[in-house]
């Protein structure tokens, strides 16, 4: 990786480590479930007008905006509203990286190195410390919940590596932007289903109307302008220029901004048992995905369809 994509991804790591601060204030007044259809809507209309789509497969895209949008901000706003801490969710989240080697060894038909099984199990080991440490001060469900939204960003990643894989050549961030399309309404019909019809729309009303909604709108513009459009379209750019093996383990920085950031503002103190566990998952995440291994080239037939 170059100089400057190393720079990049940094970039996307402040981003990204930052907006675990902006999810808690909306989450502390928008329903977790309309406030990711939120997100993601305010970037959707103006695309579907002004955005041409990329040409890529639409399986893929689907498949990223499922995985990316859906899945992990789903599962992952309903886990901080379950009580998950700001910084150990960043953490968690970063799951996805073994996740991402997993699938690409299931899906893509990605060889595994002996080294890369060995920092699997290792991420796993940090996970159950975190685990028992949960459940040992409150429940194990926020953690469950987060890891679930980790496999979701880890379909995510395989989706925008094969558009990049099948179409080379067209403009990383109007995938990124494309993808946001594609959450709006499943979000929104979970919402109304679950919320109730009319609770997210009372709360974006209460929002606009009042003084003290200024700081969830705010924290809904920098998910959506920085987080989602920077964050992601620069992500994106990345996951399509090198293997996703390289530019997952960039990830695995975004907890350490995540940690300090709500330790600052939160006053949220991580114990010494869930700290241990996540440098034993970072450990074996970046063992997992930054070993070398030489891909073969696997024709599109045989490819796992999802």
């Amino acid at each position: 990786m170059t100089s400057r994509d190393r720079l990049l991804g940094l970039t996307v790591v402040v981003l990204w480590g930052l907006n675990f601060l902006a999810i808690r204030i909306g989450l502390d007044h928008f329903p977790p479930f309309f406030f990711a259809a939120l997100r993601f809507a305010v970037i959707a209309v103006p695309v579907l007008v002004f955005i041409p789509r990329p040409a890529v497969r639409t399986r893929w895209l689907l498949l990223y905006g499922t995985g990316f949008g859906i899945l992990q901000f789903a599962f992952l706003f309903t886990a901080m509203c379950a009580g998950m801490p700001t910084g150990l969710a960043s953490l968690v989240l970063q799951s996805s990286a073994p996740f991402t080697v997993v699938l690409g060894a299931v899906l893509l038909r990605e060889r595994l190195r002996p080294v890369q099984v060995a920092g699997l199990a290792v991420a796993v080991l940090g996970m159950v410390v975190i685990g028992a440490d949960r459940l040992a001060h409150a429940t194990l469900l926020p953690v469950l919940l987060t890891l679930a939204g980790g496999l979701g960003w880890a379909f995510g990643n395989i989706g925008a590596r094969q558009a990049g894989a099948d179409s080379p050549g067209f403009d990383p961030l109007h995938l990124t932007l494309w993808m946001s399309v594609v959450p709006v309404l499943p979000l929104l019909a979970l919402s109304m289903a679950v919320e109730g019809p009319g609770t997210g729309f009372r709360a974006l009303g209460a929002a606009v109307t009042k003084a003290d909604g200024l700081p969830a709108l705010a924290a809904l513009a920098y998910i959506a302008v920085l987080a989602t459009v920077c964050g992601s379209g620069l992500w994106t750019y990345l996951m399509i220029r090198y293997p996703a093996g390289t530019v997952a383990p960039l990830s695995l920085l975004v907890p350490v901004v995540g940690i300090a950031a709500a330790w600052a503002v939160f006053d949220e103190e991580p114990s010494v048992a869930a700290l241990i566990g996540g440098v034993i998952v970072i450990a074996g995440a970046f063992a997992a995905t930054t070993a070398r291994r030489t891909p073969e080239p696997v024709p599109e037939r045989s490819l796992v369809q999802v």
